[in-house]
């Protein structure tokens, strides 16, 4: 049942991504940013299909990762950029509103909204997440700064092709607020530590090491007195979600505590 909902959630982050960007950001010329801006940038030089182009050149992203992470945060984004490329034939480019930056902000609400959706149910919108998720898998890669370059070229560029800065200018609030509802709905930091009270430690550290470090510490109830075992693990905003769904599987009873993680020194994941 968990997982029916889970497809719901990407279908839905589908249909809002679209309409984001059909209705509110293409028909001013305006990009997102990852490789759905890619593609959009494309579209707009050559006059190719937007919607094909975002679907062909995810198809790379999502092979390398069905190679490297294998799991179901790639299946669940895959759904993700083909349903969004399949919206996007069905619902046509019109202008709702004349205003720029009408469409430049609430183009960025729906898309903040549809990311972080699609991180909530355990996937993603394809493009870049997926690329995040393996660069930053084993090791503490600075993504953040890498991606944020990323878009500035994607965006100078747009300036100087279009002769147009306006345009890049709102494409970069349209980023901003992106990022800010995004965040509200799922999590700022690429990566955070989670620290688990269970009493079902055999079972969930069998899981957690399938994929990830965990390290075990004793821990004592200040008022019961009793002994509990506390498992710490450093994982990505990416695997939360399935994080939570380990620990739901086989403790729905276990205490979690999520925090932010600002960086990583030493060994980041288990190796064999």
């Amino acid at each position: 049942m968990k997982n029916i909902w889970s497809v719901l959630a990407i279908l839905l982050s589908a249909v809002l991504l679209t309409v984001g960007f059909n209705l509110l950001l293409i028909p001013h010329q305006l990009i997102t940013g990852g490789l759905s801006g890619i593609a959009m940038i494309i579209g707009y030089f050559t006059g190719l299909n937007i919607g094909m182009i975002y679907l062909v050149i995810n198809i790379p992203v999502m092979i390398w990762g069905m190679m490297v992470i294998g799991r179901r945060f790639v299946l669940l984004s895959a759904i993700s950029v083909f349903a969004t490329s399949w919206f996007m034939q069905l619902i046509p480019e019109r202008t709702i509103t004349p205003d720029t930056i009408l469409g430049s902000v609430f183009g960025a609400v729906l898309i903040g909204i549809a990311t972080g959706l699609s991180l909530r149910a355990g996937g993603s919108t394809g493009g870049f997440d997926i690329i995040g998720s393996i660069l930053t898998r084993n090791r503490d890669f600075p993504l953040g700064m890498v991606l944020f370059g990323l878009n500035g070229l994607v965006i100078l560029a747009l300036g100087y092709y279009k002769g147009d800065w306006s345009l890049a200018l709102y494409s970069m609030l349209s980023m901003y607020i992106t990022g800010k509802v995004m965040d509200m709905i799922h999590i700022r930091h690429i990566k955070v530590t989670a620290f688990i009270v269970t009493r079902n430690k055999e079972k969930l550290v069998q899981r957690l090491l399938q994929h990830r470090g965990v390290t075990l510490i004793k821990t004592e109830g200040a008022f019961s007195k009793q002994e509990h075992d506390m498992l710490m693990t450093v994982t990505t905003r990416y695997e939360l979600a399935e994080l939570k769904k380990i620990v739901l599987e086989n403790d729905p009873k276990a205490f979690v505590n999520i925090v932010e993680t600002v960086g990583i020194i030493g060994e980041f994941r288990r190796t064999n």
